[in-house]
Parts: C-alpha cells; sequence; structure tokens
C-alpha cells in the first residue's frame, strides 16, 4: 500500500493503476539496472509508458519506479496472466519482463503476433545481474536457447541486457528472418561508465534487417491467360495480364533488393468470398491462408478485404472504364435550337411580332385613303390583318420572300427593314447548323448520362468485370447491368477485347475495359482520324490496384520501403509506361466528315409529320363543319318553305 500512496501522490501521473500480485513477492536476484533502461528509452525517444509485468518486490519496484517516473508513465502488473491483453497506446508502450520469474514463458507464448508487432520489448533475466555473473557468450546463448520456440521474426523489436562488467552492459536485440531461422543478435547500444552509446549504423530497425540474406519468399500471381507465363518479361503480347506482367518485374526488383529468392504459384482470379463456404479463393485465398507472402498481381482496395490481407502501395495506376467515341451532337441535343441562346430567340420573336404589329398599324391608315389608278390591284396589296402580316413576317424569317406587300412608304420600309434583319439571322442560324451538325457530343459524362443516351454496352469478359458488374448495389450501376448489360434472353454483353474495340470504332457502342489495355489495341488498329472523339466514364467504385502481402506479416516495412525505392528511382515508372498504353492522341484533324443522317434530321422531320397531321386534321374539321353547315341550311330553308305553304 505505501507504493501505492507514492504512486498517487504524483500530480502528473493520470490513469496508472498499480496491481501488485496475489502471491508473495520475489525480490530479484540482483539489482536491476534501471539506469541502463533509461539510456535505452531515452535513446528510442518516442515511448511514453513503461508497464513492467514482473514478480518482483516493492523494494525492486520502487527502484524502477523512482528511476523512470520522472520522465514516463511507469507501471507494474502481474505476470500470472493466462492471456496478453493490447493496450490501447500499445504503439508508445515499452514492456518489460523477466525470466527469472515463473510466468514469464507463458505471458510470452501468449503474446503471439505481438512479439513482432506493436510493442517494443525488454527481456532480462534478474539473475545475471549479480556479481558472479555467466560470461557474455553464455548470457546470449541462454536467451537464444529460452527464447527459442517463439515468433521473433525480422520486424520485433526485442532487446536484451548483456551484463559485461559490474557497471557496464551492452545493449542487444534479438531476432530471426524467419520462423525455422537462427537466431541473429546485433548491438544496439552500450552503457559504459554511467552513459549510453549509440552503436546502431542506422537508426530504422527494417531498414538495418532489409538483407534477407537469401530467404524465398512466396509469391502469388494471377494469369488469366496460360500464354502469359511465356512473356513475362519480353513485352510481347501487352495487351494480355498487364498488371501481373508489370508487377512480375517489379516483384523481382524488389526481391533483389531485399537480398531474396521469390517462389511463385499461379492462380486464376484474384480472390472474392465465397459466402457458402466464408473462404476466400484465389490470390487472396493464398495470402490469407499464409501460402503466399506476397500478391503479386496488385488488386483492388475493397472494404472486405482489409481485414484479410495487408495492402502496401500503388504500383499500377490503371482504371477500367467505359471507353466510346462522342455520338455526333444531334444523337443527345436538338440541333436545330443549338444555334442561338435563349435571349436571342425570344428577340426573333419580339422582331417577328413587332414588325407584324407595325405592319398591322401602318395598314390601317393606308386602307383609310382610297386607291387610284397607279395603286396595283387588290390581290397583291397586304390588307390590315395580324394573321396576313404574321405570315408575311413569317415568310421573311424563312427567306422564302412575300406574295403581297403594303401599298405606303412607311409599310414597306418596316418590310425592308424586317427582311434585312432576319437574312442575317438566318445566315448565321444555316452556318451554325452545319458546324454543329459535324460536333461530336460531350453531354455523356456520368454514368447517369451514359445510362439515358442511346449508346450500346459490352464489356470486357475478365474475372474482375464479371464479379463487380453482377455484384453492383449501387441504383445506376445496378441499372446499367440490368438494363444495358445483361440481355433479354438471360445472355450478357461480355465479349472479348478486340470485338468490343472494333465496336467501338463502329460509333455509338461503349466498351468497359482496362485503360492501357484498350488503348493499346486502338492505337495499333485504328485510322488517326479514328481515334478522335474518344470519351471514358468510370464504373468502379474503386481506386487504383494496390499491391498487397500477408495479412500480419514482418516482412511489411520492408516490402514497403523496396516498393517504394523502386518508384523513387523510377523502375515503376519505366515498367508501367512500357507495358501500358496511354490514350492516343488526335492528329486526324479532328475527324474526317460525317455525313448527315436521318438522326441529325429528325427535328425536322417531325415538323413536317407534326404539321402534316395537324393540317390533315384542321381540314377535316373544316369539312365537318362546312357539312353539318350545309345541312343546317337546307333544313332552315326547307322549314320556311313548309310554313309558307
Amino acid at each position: 500500500m505505501a507504493i501505492e500512496k507514492l504512486f498517487l501522490s504524483r500530480t502528473f501521473l493520470v490513469g496508472c493503476v498499480i496491481l501488485l500480485t496475489q502471491s508473495p513477492a520475489v525480490s530479484a536476484e540482483g539489482a536491476f539496472p534501471g539506469l541502463v533502461l533509461r539510456g535505452l528509452l531515452e535513446t528510442l525517444g518516442h515511448p511514453l509508458k513503461v508497464t513492467v509485468m514482473s514478480c518482483w518486490g516493492e523494494t525492486d519496484r520502487l527502484e524502477v519506479f523512482k528511476v523512470l517516473n520522472e520522465r514516463y508513465l511507469t507501471c507494474f502488473v502481474d505476470d500470472h496472466i493466462s492471456r496478453f491483453v493490447e493496450d490501447i497506446n500499445d504503439h508508445q508502450t515499452f514492456l518489460v519482463v523477466d525470466l527469472a520469474c515463473p510466468g514469464t514463458k507463458q505471458l510470452l507464448k501468449s503474446a503471439g503476433l505481438l512479439l513482432f508487432m506493436k510493442y517494443r520489448w525488454l527481456i532480462v533475466n534478474s539473475k545475471f545481474f549479480v556479481e558472479d555473473h555467466p560470461s557474455e557468450e553464455d548470457q546470449v546463448k541462454y536467451f537464444e536457447q529460452s527464447l527459442a520456440d517463439l515468433s521473433l521474426l525480422v520486424s520485433s523489436e526485442i532487446f536484451i541486457f548483456i551484463k559485461q562488467t559490474a557497471n557496464n552492459f551492452s545493449v542487444n536485440q534479438i531476432f530471426k528472418h524467419f520462423e525455422l531461422a537462427p537466431f541473429k543478435v546485433e548491438l544496439f547500444g552500450s552503457w559504459i561508465d554511467g552513459s549510453f552509446k549509440d552503436e546502431r549504423n542506422e537508426r530504422v530497425t527494417s531498414v538495418r534487417r532489409l538483407d534477407l540474406q537469401g530467404h524465398t519468399l512466396q509469391a502469388s500471381m494471377v494469369v488469366t491467360n496460360q500464354e502469359t507465363l511465356q512473356h513475362l518479361t519480353d513485352y510481347k503480347e501487352k495487351h494480355i495480364d498487364t498488371i501481373t506482367k508489370v508487377n512480375y518485374i517489379l516483384t523481382n526488383c524488389l526481391a533483389a533488393y531485399m537480398g531474396a529468392h521469390v517462389n511463385y504459384s499461379v492462380v486464376s482470379t484474384w480472390g472474392y468470398l465465397n459466402t457458402t463456404t466464408g473462404r476466400w479463393d484465389g490470390m487472396i485465398g493464398e495470402l490469407s491462408q499464409l501460402r503466399a507472402d506476397l500478391g503479386a498481381s496488385p488488386l483492388f482496395f475493397t472494404a472486405d478485404r482489409v481485414a484479410v490481407i495487408e495492402y502496401v502501395a500503388m504500383t499500377s495506376a490503371t482504371r477500367s472504364k467505359f471507353i466510346f467515341r462522342s455520338p455526333k451532337l444531334s444523337f443527345t441535343e436538338n440541333v436545330f435550337l443549338l444555334p442561338f441562346d435563349d435571349l436571342v430567340w425570344m428577340c426573333i420573336g419580339g422582331v417577328v411580332l413587332l414588325s407584324s404589329g407595325l405592319l398591322v398599324i401602318t395598314g390601317l391608315a393606308e386602307w383609310r385613303v382610297p386607291l387610284t389608278a397607279d395603286d396595283p390591284a387588290d390581290a397583291t396589296i397586304l390588307r390590315p390583318s395580324f394573321r396576313d402580316t404574321l405570315l408575311v413576317i413569317y415568310g421573311a424569317t424563312c427567306q422564302q420572300g412575300a406574295s403581297i406587300l403594303p401599298r405606303s412608304f412607311a409599310a414597306r420600309t418596316i418590310t425592308l427593314i424586317a427582311f434585312l434583319v432576319l437574312m442575317f439571322l438566318y445566315g448565321c442560324y444555316s452556318a451554325n447548323i452545319v458546324a454543329l451538325l459535324q460536333s461530336p457530343s460531350t453531354k455523356i459524362r456520368t454514368l447517369e448520362d451514359l445510362l439515358a443516351s442511346r449508346l450500346k454496352f459490352g464489356v470486357h469478359d475478365t474475372v474482375f468485370n464479371r464479379y463487380y458488374f453482377t455484384h453492383a448495389s449501387e441504383p445506376t450501376r445496378q441499372a446499367i447491368y440490368e438494363r444495358k448489360i445483361r440481355q433479354p434472353d438471360g445472355s450478357q454483353s461480355f465479349i472479348a477485347l478486340e470485338q468490343g474495340v472494333d465496336k467501338i470504332r463502329n460509333g455509338l457502342y461503349a466498351f468497359h475495359v482496362e485503360q492501357g489495355v484498350g488503348y493499346k489495341v486502338i492505337s495499333e488498329t485504328y485510322q488517326e482520324d479514328e481515334k478522335c472523339g474518344l470519351q471514358e466514364v468510370q464504373y468502379l467504385q474503386v481506386i487504383d490496384p494496390y499491391y498487397a502481402i500477408q495479412k500480419n506479416s514482418s516482412f511489411k516495412e520492408h516490402v514497403k520501403i523496396g516498393l517504394f525505392r523502386l518508384n523513387e528511382h523510377g523502375i515503376q515508372f519505366r515498367e508501367n509506361a512500357n507495358l501500358y498504353t496511354k490514350k492516343p492522341k488526335c492528329t486526324g484533324g479532328g475527324g474526317k466528315f460525317v455525313p448527315v443522317s436521318l438522326v441529325d434530321t429528325e427535328p425536322a422531320i417531325l415538323v413536317i409529320v407534326w404539321g402534316a397531321g395537324l393540317s390533315a386534321t384542321v381540314f377535316t374539321a373544316e369539312l365537318i363543319w362546312w357539312k353539318v353547315y350545309r345541312w343546317f341550311q337546307d333544313w332552315k330553308g326547307s322549314r320556311v318553305i313548309r310554313m309558307v305553304h
């Protein structure tokens, strides 16, 4: 209880619970070198909490507490725990255990993966701190034998104290490159005459241990075409399994950088979860079942995969998109309304109405004056009727002229100005129509636009395309699959690469394909003018593929550093540039002349059809009205005759 009161009296100590052992305390054989531990912690720099899991008595704990707690949050917990409990601040925690305590061996075994992940450990044997201590070689051999069955892998941070003389210690780190490898002991620092000396040649642990000394790594790669195995490094058939070919070369470079060998296994799919068995197949299955260390074919970053594999770095910036040639503007817009904006159309309507109104007003005035012998016949004179004047101005708008004209100079001036203004507008309109009929549409920019368009759809027949299209749940993407990909007869539009690219050439066809793969075939098979107007729309809701490794791998930092180095030195860029083709540039002068089709003239044809229908309807109504009127007149006349008689 005295120690408890001392802990609680320190105002800056918050949240540290001291658990004393239930069994009688055991004193350490020799005084624990607390100053050496403090020197080690100061060299490391960042641990904020020290947790000592031992069977030491209160006196020994108090001595260590006095040395450490001025700077570090220091706690003592029981070493007799059946399983290891992770700390929420584990990355800031330094653990100390004593092999002289009876429960330490079981504690270390229960720690499992945490021996080489997250925590830093100091493993000591307090029996070595006495004056009559074993030799340095015997101490090292003891630690190697005691820790032989533990996973102190290459990413571990395990420290041991080796006593040299009464006041001198060497601080070493012990690890092994893989499970069956012998232990490696590297000097970290020395405690000589009351000061700690950093003996490291490189501060970053993973860089110091980067050389795996010929260890063989197991890598899994996805191959969808067996011919790929014959062309992994010769840059032939670039459009087949491109991402695997790029990363096969990068994986070999990575292994050489780490001083390791690679043994490849080939699978046919990246890996998807079988909901029936709850197991993953393909490359993810090999990584999750610990049969592979590296995933040599990058894969998409999805939430369900994060729990079973470790994403490391993006090595291939490639995406799959819908690629299509921009359709003509008339496929998405009414080109007959595009030459002028809304304000111009309103002004044109105002000119027509104003001219018609002024002609009616001047007509009313001029018909008050009697006709003379010099005036033309009545049939060629414009009468003061808004219907007639509107028809004259409408004819001027369409550049069709007029069969009747006003008599007065004022009315003819109005007509002349109206014809002149409308002539300029007609010229501008006609010129714009010609240009618009040859213009491509840029309206299709999103999946919603693509779904609403009249384009046909196709998808490159690959494993991941089949999976993501058939499992789409977002409404727009699901509608694309249901209405555009899956045919009414039950078949699906998953087709070969060459077939889909050829359909893009013919137009009005959107093909979902990996960009670099599709553009490679396009660059080799299209004419220069056919490469113009290519558009893309993203479909998959994923980011660029990431290189993956086994979950909780001790090689994680090694692989990450190696891949970053490959990127920094340009090797990654070179391989991607050699195997992936960029979007071809349009060098054909914007494309060749496209003849006008029925789709272009559809609005004009609809005007004719609707006009003819309206004319027929009006004619029929007039005919019926005339016959009813004649019948009524005949009935009325016969009734008058009967009344007279």
